[in-house]
């Protein structure tokens, strides 16, 4: 192959084509120089060849020995695909578009020393459309050339390398001044990070940590812990002792009661009544955010009283803890003392409600057997008052009497018979057994009529005594059922005991010596990420919305 004539690459002759100004944007002609004249003379710093002068020129080789980089090679390629032609290789890409008057890297490098963005109307050879990429021209004034002919730019000759530079140092140089560029512009970007780093997070911690550590009024917390018992007498433990064993599951809703009730706003006003709470928490010398307004209303006295009084249970040990803190020590421990009564009081209120719920039925059920033996009772005293008092004795006389006056008659009649059975009998024997026979007869009549028949506003002695025995078992019956509503009572009352809860404190409440609150330094740092996740929770929503409108 032949060595082809060295290309004179990004140095060339500017031809003579009018239209064209230097880059200072005269308006004089441009004179093409002698094809005689030395390259010194002729080739100037910026000046270009003609579309149609490169593509004659320049070959692939020259392109080849250029020093592009692939990622020049493959825009310069997609350009060429995107203007309808059909390079057949990177290399021949660039040259197509040189030989249409286009610049496949007029971003990374000649762009930059443009001094003006005019658009230009020509278009490259071949009769596309689109004409390429529009080119730009040094001058506002330039007119647009003939569809012939390609405007190049005219580039800022202060920007461009100097004169005999190779293209790998001129594009070294470029990438150095990107580069210092992309630092500058990294370095404004970090000081607006920083400017707005001090302005969102930094300056508020420093204002948090200030009140933290300067303004804060210290607090000073009491602890203690108490726990509900429960007498279970078939609880652990010899014998019967007994013995008062924490039951935790047996406890566990008695427990929840209480402590919801000293977190309540009945608890407040009780403890504000009794030790004055808001008098406490309205003296001037605590700190505005925590100082209550002496106006303040009860909403207000209770968010501060939940803030401050803290209570948790802890269901495996059946403990319940509370944490309460004042300005004054030794307050912080009185109003821990008065929330125990407070607690106390309450355990006893719900054991009695227990106890009275356990026995009400059994109580019920005695007083009702008592009322239904006292009505028997009323029963058969009406109706022994009402008759004989003993119709079963008076019954027991009449039959006896019964009894006697059949055997007398018997006798009688048997004497009677044994007159009678003689051949001479004694008349006057035989009349007076006769008479004492219809005596008899008479009397054992009577007698039984006693028993069956009823007298003049009387019922008979087998009704009176029938009524009489029937009350006597209602009577008994009520006994009975009075003796077991008794004894079901006693049981219940037994059982109720049982289930009797005792509040016992485990740690009493003693007044701290150093404050507890303000944590500084945990507050500080606390505040820090606060006000940082804020800030990058508002830095993301708005890079999300910047990218969503750049598209």
């Amino acid at each position: 192959m032949t060595t082809k004539p060295k290309a004179r690459k990004f140095r060339i002759r500017r031809s003579p084509q009018p239209g064209m100004v230097d880059a200072h944007g005269d308006n004089t002609p441009v004179t093409a120089p002698a094809a005689a004249n030395t390259p010194d003379d002729t080739l100037r710093q910026g000046e270009l060849l003609s579309s149609a002068e490169l593509s004659s020129e320049e070959t692939i080789e020259d392109i080849r020995k250029q020093g592009l980089t692939g990622r020049e090679l493959r825009m310069a390629r997609r350009l060429a695909q995107k203007h309808g032609l059909a390079p057949t290789s990177d290399f021949d890409a660039v040259r197509l578009l040189r030989a249409r008057g286009i610049d496949p890297f007029q971003r990374g490098s000649m762009l930059e020393l443009v001094s003006a963005k005019v658009g230009l109307g020509g278009s490259g050879g071949g009769g596309n459309d689109d004409g390429g990429a529009q080119l730009l021209s040094g001058h506002p004034d330039s007119e647009p050339g003939d569809s012939g002919r390609v405007q190049l730019p005219q580039t800022a000759k202060q920007t461009l390398p100097a004169p005999g530079l190779s293209p790998a140092d001129r594009r070294a140089a470029e990438i150095t001044s990107i580069q210092r560029d992309i630092a500058r512009r990294r370095r404004r970007k970090m000081a607006l990070l920083f400017t707005r780093l001090m302005a969102f997070v930094f300056l508020p911690t420093l204002i948090a940590g200030y009140y933290f550590y300067a303004v804060a009024t210290p607090m000073y917390s009491t602890k203690s812990e108490f726990l509900i018992l429960t007498a279970d007498g078939s609880g652990g433990g010899g014998g019967g002792l007994g013995g008062l064993l924490p039951s935790q599951f047996a406890t566990g809703q008695d427990s929840i009661a209480t402590q919801s009730y000293l977190q309540s706003k009945d608890a407040m006003l009780r403890l504000d009544e009794d030790l004055g709470f808001r008098d406490h928490f309205s003296q001037p010398w605590i700190d505005p955010i925590q100082r209550l307004a002496p106006d303040a209303s009860n909403e207000d006295a209770y968010k501060l009283y939940k803030k401050y009084v803290k209570l948790g249970y802890d269901p495996t040990e059946g403990v319940i803890r509370m944490e309460l803190s004042t300005a004054d020590p030794e307050l912080s421990a009185r109003f821990s003392e008065q929330l125990i009564d407070y607690a106390e009081e309450r355990v006893d209120e719900l054991s009695v409600e227990k106890r009275q719920d356990a026995v009400r039925t059994a109580v019920e059920s005695l007083e009702q057997a008592k009322v239904e033996r006292r009505d028997a009772q009323e029963r058969l005293v009406s109706l022994q008052e009402g008759t004989i008092l003993d119709p079963e004795g008076e019954v027991a006389n009449i039959r006896q009497l019964i009894g006697s006056a059949e055997m007398q008659l018997q006798e009688k009649q048997l004497a009677l018979n044994t007159q009678l059975n003689n051949p001479r009998p004694n008349e006057a024997r035989v009349d007076a057994l006769r008479s004492e026979v219809e005596v008899l007869t008479v009397e054992l009549a009577k007698q039984k009529a006693r028993l069956t028949e009823a007298s003049a506003g009387n019922a008979s002695l087998a009704s009176q005594a029938a009524a009489i025995q029937m009350a006597q078992a209602d009577l008994a019956t009520s006994d009975m059922v009075l003796q077991a509503a008794l004894e079901a009572k006693r049981q219940s009352e037994i059982e109720a005991n049982k289930q009797v809860r005792y509040l016992t404190v485990s740690v009493r409440p003693v007044a701290s010596q150093d404050p507890s609150y303000p944590r500084s330094f945990e507050n500080t740092i606390l505040a820090f990420l606060i006000f940082a996740g804020i800030y990058l929770m508002l830095s993301l929503t708005a890079s999300i919305l910047r990218e969503q409108v750049s598209q």
